[in-house]
């Protein structure tokens, strides 16, 4: 651990998560621009103590992956490539084709049963080409918010990755194929529901616009701009030995492996492993500088005040706080903690990885764990979250 922080509170924080909660932890903390903490737990294969974790390390990001390719999404409507109030058939039309939409529900994305409609929709018809990208963006399109396309992109799950793989392309093909004619959820606009298929298309509309795969579009747009070296898809097709990949679930249910050097998320990783909703591996260093480009209005990245103020300022009414793919912080029980401002926004990602920017405090931190290695149970994960992020604030209020 480096960097002025309450170190024995730390230290009993992670006696009591490490190993239970997570096998493997980084955290990168930066302060006024400054990078004032960083350390690195764990290992690689805890059962054997093989390959200890340092702040190399990559981490499944699972949904943080969300802003990466939001981001780039908003770096072409600042070029005037795109407009937030532009259909999303203007760019991907055949998501038009089925016209109109019947409403039925989603899917339950563990039990993988099928959901029946909401009452209020019973005989209800959806027109798909009154969403638009801020639709997406806020998740109140009505699309469904989960449904299993991984097991419509292919017969079977995809090999083991190697770094003499390839990249499966044809798999993103006939899973997006599905994903243009799936029923909604909801009415366009009316709710938040959050969904990954709504950022599936988003991240294939970037890729579109930008005039070639999503990695690439994400690496032109964002990360080579800020110098992000360590975010990549598919790390292990890429070349990236697996003693520097944190692991996660031990999949029984369609892989038939644990998931190591290759996305979590079964969706991503039936589509080829790039995806607008999950896919990207990074460090918690590079993670905290992405956080940090938002904070400052780093030039690099190419998005002007006013875009920046209205994706970091509440955009949908309800329940729910969102900005413009950013979370805002909760009133309560929120995974920044009770003491980050109530002006912070940031994500989280489901295999226990989060970024939170507090603006009032000049804070990033990005604290990525592989807490699904254990499975999908909460088991702590929201708790230690919450702890983390105030003992961040309580050590830097006290510097």
């Amino acid at each position: 651990m480096s960097g002025t922080m309450d170190g024995a509170a730390y230290e009993r924080l992670l006696a009591h998560h490490l190993p239970a909660t997570f096998p493997a932890l980084s955290v990168c903390v930066i302060h006024g621009g400054e990078t004032v903490w960083q350390d690195a737990r764990g290992w690689i294969d805890p059962d054997d103590k093989s390959w200890p974790i340092t702040v190399e390390s990559l981490f499944d990001l699972a949904s943080v992956t969300k802003l990466i390719v939001e981001t780039s999404f908003l770096v072409l409507v600042d070029a005037g490539a795109i407009a937030l109030e532009s259909r999303l058939v203007d760019v991907i039309p055949e998501f038009g084709h089925v016209n109109p939409r019947e409403i039925r529900g989603g899917q339950d994305p563990h039990t993988r049963v099928l959901l029946p409609a909401e009452p209020q929709y019973l005989d209800s018809q959806v027109d798909p080409t009154d969403v638009t990208f801020k639709h997406l963006l806020t998740h109140s399109s009505g699309l469904p918010p989960w449904r299993s396309v991984y097991l419509l992109a292919g017969d079977s799950p995809p090999s083991p990755p190697t770094h003499l793989a390839q990249y499966d392309e044809e798999r993103w093909r006939r899973g997006l194929k599905s994903m243009v004619d799936f029923p909604f959820a909801g009415s366009v606009g009316e709710a938040v529901r959050y969904t990954d298929i709504g950022i599936m298309l988003l991240g294939e509309s970037v890729a579109r616009l930008h005039g070639g795969r999503l990695d690439t579009a994400v690496g032109d747009l964002v990360l080579k701009p800020l110098g992000l070296d360590s975010f990549i898809y598919n790390p292990m097709l890429n070349g990236v030995p697996r003693e520097r990949i944190a692991p996660t679930e031990l999949d029984n249910h369609w892989r038939k492996r644990r998931a190591w050097g290759e996305v979590h998320d079964e969706n991503a990783c039936g589509l080829g492993g790039i995806a607008g909703h999950a896919g990207l591996f990074a460090t918690a260093r590079d993670v905290a500088r992405f956080g940090q480009a938002w904070l400052a209005g780093d030039q690099r990245l190419a998005i002007g005040a006013d875009l920046r103020q209205l994706a970091t300022s509440r955009q949908v009414s309800g329940q729910f706080r969102l900005g413009l793919g950013w979370m805002l912080k909760a009133e309560s029980d929120s995974s920044a903690g009770d003491l980050y401002s109530a002006n912070s926004y940031g994500h989280t990602g489901f295999t226990g990885t989060s970024l939170w920017i507090d603006p009032d405090r000049e804070l990033v931190s990005a604290v990525l764990t592989n807490r699904v290695y254990h499975g999908r149970a909460d088991e702590g994960i929201h708790a230690f979250r919450r702890a983390m992020h105030d003992l961040i604030v309580e050590s830097i209020d006290s510097r």
